[in-house]
């Protein structure tokens, strides 16, 4: 007996009237374009305006037993990601029960035990939905997210790893690439230079992918020279953008699949961001804007941070004007700027660009002269500690730069 069913014995309720359910649809291909209906949290480019707050999705029942076709099969697996975003699909708290309900989870790194020959056995498409976080940064990360795509109806992008590249994919502006990486990882980096002086001088010791051991070969998956986002590499239906995604963008998600589940309700258009708005994280900000003229960038800790006053007119850097909105703005209300990890709008391809053009609109030009002296813009922006990595934080794996390269000779 499984824990959900030991719960559901054990949990007093008094006995209720079964409600008729529509039978569920069948899940034997990828899902067809649904109408879009009023209160829908979610957006493609063609979509309407939203309105600015999203709340969370009403999910009914607590434990509401397995969909009249019976329980369907779900993987969550993380590739090149923290984990966090596997923690915040606990965020949905005793939600968490009506998922266990409805699925029969078969992998899940962080919670469950489940092995790649366990997913490789399964027939293709006999798992309805795998939700996969994190960036693809090795060989293991690629075979993983093209095994789950075979096995898999549904794929979800989850997180800004998965859907842009994350953090990981900072890594691409090494011009040596994963070499380059590993030797500092393992030769420059204080305490692995003192090991090696001290063990291996002369000749440090790098991890190998093979190694020839008595009980077997033993491997390592090998670093690719590109981090990639997801989409990439497999095909992607869904994606549910943030670092990590809130709990509204995780209810609406969770809300689309039990709909589909027990009562047969149609999965949004394929390709549609779940949880976002299409209009910037500056409509959903509080704080009163005056759009005054940036003379210098400043950190939150640096200055005494004015509650109601837009950060950018602060002169703290704010990537809300390039952020789409969806988050509440979460980290604004809290006196923090926006970093940019629920990725742009729909109008722009370019967060890190949308962004540098928002900043420099408040740069203090003059009203009669529609110029400014190059000097004074490299002040400004030198006070800017690291341009690349603080306008693609979280998009370079999807930015038009891409990465960085070394030429050779002096082509």
């Amino acid at each position: 007996m499984s824990f959900f069913d030991r719960f559901r014995k054990n949990k007093a309720a008094e006995p209720k009237k079964e409600e008729p359910k529509k039978a569920a649809a069948p899940v034997s291909k990828a899902p067809a374009p649904a109408p879009k209906e009023e209160g829908q949290c979610w957006t493609k480019t063609d979509a309407t305006v939203q309105a600015a707050l999203l709340p969370a999705a009403e999910l009914g029942e607590l434990l509401p037993g397995a969909p009249p076709g019976g329980k369907f099969n779900l993987a969550i697996y993380w590739a090149a990601a923290c984990g966090g975003c596997d923690v915040s699909i606990l965020d949905i708290n005793e939600r968490i029960l009506t998922v266990g309900d409805m699925a029969n989870i078969v992998m899940w790194p962080i919670a469950a035990d489940g092995k790649e020959h366990d997913i490789a056995e399964m027939e293709d498409g006999s798992i309805t939905v795998s939700i996969i976080s994190g960036a693809v940064r090795n060989t293991e990360n690629e075979h993983m997210v093209k095994l789950l795509r075979q096995k898999s109806v549904i794929v979800v992008s989850y997180g800004s790893c998965a859907c842009f590249g994350g953090s990981p994919a900072l890594a691409n502006l090494v011009p040596g690439g994963a070499k380059e990486l590993l030797d500092y990882a393992y030769t420059k980096v204080p305490t692995t230079a003192n090991f090696q002086a001290d063990y291996h001088k002369g000749a440090p010791v790098m991890p190998q992918n093979k190694y020839g051991a008595p009980e077997g070969e033993l491997t390592l998956p090998v670093l690719f020279d590109t981090v990639k986002t997801l989409d990439q590499v497999i095909d992607v239906d869904y994606y549910v953008p943030g670092c990590p995604p809130m709990q509204e963008s995780i209810s609406y998600m969770l809300k689309a699949v039990a709909d589909f589940a027990y009562n047969g309700v149609a999965l949004p258009p394929k390709g549609t961001n779940i949880g976002v708005v299409t209009k910037t994280l500056c409509e959903q900000c509080h704080r009163r804007k005056e759009y005054r003229r940036i003379t210098k960038i400043v950190e939150p800790h640096e200055i005494d941070v004015d509650p109601e006053l837009c950060l950018m007119d602060q002169g703290i850097l704010c990537l809300g004007p390039a952020t789409v909105g969806g988050c509440n703005a979460k980290c604004t209300k809290a006196g923090q700027p926006c970093r940019g990890c629920y990725g742009p709008t729909a109008a722009v391809q370019e967060q890190g660009a949308s962004a540098l053009t928002a900043i420099a609109s408040l740069f203090p030009v003059l009203d009669d002269d529609a110029t400014m002296e190059e000097g004074k813009i490299i002040d400004i922006m030198s006070t800017v500690k690291d341009p690349l990595g603080y306008f693609y934080a979280f998009t370079m794996g999807k930015s038009l730069i891409k990465r960085s390269v070394s030429e050779k000779g002096g082509k």
